[in-house]
């Protein structure tokens, strides 16, 4: 038996502590991209690194890390939102990170690798009881007995 199946909603903790602390990781990144560097910045960083339509993926990277950086934080639309944040790291994986080893040191690929893979557990498993999804949509709770 393991811990989460002996301490009730100890599994729920965990998503909440994990979603929270990978979404911080990818406000920040979002934010740095929006703030301090602007799109014309982002977009020109991406064409130099050859990425493909570096406008777009500018975007692409800059919104979705932000909005669903607080989508994990809030505990919405965390399939959605971790799925989408997945794509952006194995985007940054494959077009920057993966010939450069494993160390982010090196520029390497082992952030992205722990933020992609964070966010697709994090897809998959839900957003767990304490969340915004988990108020909205608990299939967990029993339903109400009908009155006679």
């Amino acid at each position: 038996m393991t811990p989460a199946n002996r301490i009730p909603y100890l599994s729920d903790v965990a998503l909440l502590i994990g979603r929270v602390a990978v979404g911080v990781v990818f406000v920040a990144h979002g934010w740095q991209k929006f703030d301090d560097m602007g799109h014309g910045g982002v977009t020109k960083m991406f064409k130099g690194m050859d990425i493909p339509a570096p406008s777009l993926a500018a975007y692409y990277s800059t919104w979705v890390e932000l909005i669903g950086g607080l989508a994990l934080i809030a505990g919405v639309a965390v399939p959605l939102a971790g799925l989408l944040l997945a794509a952006d790291m194995a985007g940054a994986f494959w077009f920057v990170h993966k010939g450069n080893g494993v160390f982010v040191t090196e520029n390497g690929y082992e952030l992205v690798l722990v933020l992609g893979a964070s966010a697709l557990l994090l897809a998959l498993a839900g957003a767990g009881r304490f969340s915004v999804d988990g108020l909205l949509f608990d299939r967990t709770r029993k339903p109400q007995e009908a009155t006679t």
